[in-house]
């Protein structure tokens, strides 16, 4: 290492006072990428100059300020889930704060308000807020995401057309910013952080972690999966026109969730609806669904529904490390495309090569009480999206080829649909043309405004954060 990393690192260290397992640094190669730095985009190289895992707020505060002294980056990594490796920084040099240790957890049974640290695992959360009083709180499948990432990106998931993302339930944080000061952040003290934290937090702190808002648990959960299986997508097309027919009625039941995943040979419609099936059987969405042989449907609790949505998720995206490529769009109600354009689409994945057989379009129902929330009362922006597609191509190795599949869908989407723009944050593409505007849109004039006042350097970097104007 040069002078200013062997800087960082002795001060890092003195942070640490000899602490087992405080911080690893590129001086010990053996260790670092295997046990430290552990990327879940393997296609993404990405060197930090150190990641360290703290214990308390007191940690950060003085290695933000080991940072600070070097001119270092700094980014947060909680579950470590980034497409883009982004928790590592998302190019050479950063520090990482690792929340690994950030476990705190506990109920006020009196506002059935919890407090959760920001290394909690969405799996270890929804446990614990299970056995605390049968509470929950919307998130996405994946039980490996960290809470940390989820919550100051959005956080979608089957239950957020019924309550929202995971940010609208962020009642207060702990953050500590670019000057080291420990704070917290709620509607009477730091509310301007506090509203950057809820869909932008990357480049404005480390959160330690949230109070949130809870939810009793629904009593009965409806879950279903439509498998089929087809030589073609050209044959897939009737039955995905009907989906969005459905998931684009302004009316739509705000108790169902669904994805239609296209993959090779066939696709797949899951979800759940959070209600009996007697309600499920009387909302009419059934007669909309698919039909055939395929067709499973179970009857389950709140921490089964968990359980099986992430069995499902896992069918198209890997919580383990793998090379992939990814692109996506949001789209409003008035974005969607044509019946005509979906023939095309579909019609043109059948055409081209893909270059491995592990590639997912996916296409993931929102709107709902998301879009209750003015757009301007948070930093996430996307409150009137009803559609987020989603494409991935995974490979060992990943070729080029896969790359041009992915992107030219991608070219393909836009062209049929020309007024839609914009991404969820949490979709994270190093490629994507100028990704502030399209991660907060609107919002991202004020949210340069209140960078200026909380990291006016730029401390809290990586390639798609708000940046200092």
């Amino acid at each position: 290492m040069g002078n200013s990393n062997s800087a960082l690192q002795q001060c890092i260290e003195e942070v640490g006072r000899s602490r087992i397992g405080f911080a690893g640094f590129p001086s010990s190669p053996l260790t670092f990428q295997g046990i430290w730095v552990r990327p879940y985009n393997l296609d993404v190289k990405v060197t930090p100059a150190a990641v360290v895992r703290p214990r308390t707020a007191e940690d950060i505060s003085s290695v933000i300020k080991c940072a600070n002294t070097n001119n270092v980056k700094v980014q947060a990594k909680s579950g470590g889930h980034s497409y883009a490796n982004y928790g590592l920084g998302g190019v050479d040099g950063a520090v990482v704060i690792d929340m690994i240790n950030f476990q705190e957890f506990s109920m006020d049974t009196n506002t059935w308000l919890a407090t959760v640290g920001a290394g909690t695992r969405l799996g270890d959360m929804a446990k614990r807020l299970h056995d605390a009083g049968g509470r929950a709180v919307p998130h996405a499948a994946c039980p490996g995401i960290g809470i940390g990432g989820q919550a100051t990106i959005g956080g979608l998931g089957s239950m957020s057309r019924m309550w929202g993302t995971s940010l609208d339930h962020i009642v207060e944080a702990g953050v500590v910013t670019a000057d080291g000061e420990i704070r917290r952040a709620n509607s009477s003290h730091n509310p301007e952080l506090l509203w950057a934290v809820k869909g932008a937090a990357s480049g404005f702190g480390i959160v330690t972690d949230f109070v949130l808002q809870t939810h009793p648990e629904p009593g009965s959960v409806v879950q279903y999966q439509y498998a089929m299986a087809f030589g073609s997508q050209s044959e897939i097309a009737p039955y995905y026109k009907a989906w969005q027919d459905l998931i684009a009625k302004p009316d739509l039941d705000r108790r169902f969730g669904s994805i239609f995943i296209m993959m090779p040979l066939g696709a797949l419609v899951v979800g759940d609806f959070y209600g009996t099936e007697a309600e499920f059987e009387a909302s009419g969405i059934q007669n909309w669904l698919p039909k055939g042989e395929h067709r499973h449907i179970v009857l389950t609790d709140w921490l089964g529904s968990l359980v099986n949505g992430a069995q499902n998720e896992g069918l198209y995206l890997t919580n383990l490390p793998a090379p992939f490529y990814a692109k996506s769009l949001a789209f409003r109600r008035e974005d969607l495309p044509s019946h005509e354009k979906i023939d095309r689409l579909f019609r043109w994945v059948d055409s081209q090569h893909k270059g491995t057989l592990l590639w997912f379009i996916i296409f993931d129902a929102t709107g709902g009480a998301i879009g209750d929330v003015p757009a301007n009362a948070t930093a996430f922006a996307h409150r009137d999206k009803v559609l987020y597609y989603q494409s991935y191509a995974v490979g060992l190795p990943l070729l080029q080829a896969s790359k041009d599949f992915i992107t030219n869908f991608h070219l393909q989407v836009l062209e049929a649909c020309p007024e839609a723009f914009g991404t969820y944050p949490g979709y994270v593409d190093p490629k994507l043309a100028e990704p502030q505007r399209q991660y907060w849109d609107a919002n991202l004039p004020e949210l340069e405004r209140v960078k200026k006042l909380w990291d006016p350097m730029d401390l809290f970097h990586n390639p798609g954060s708000v940046l200092v104007q």
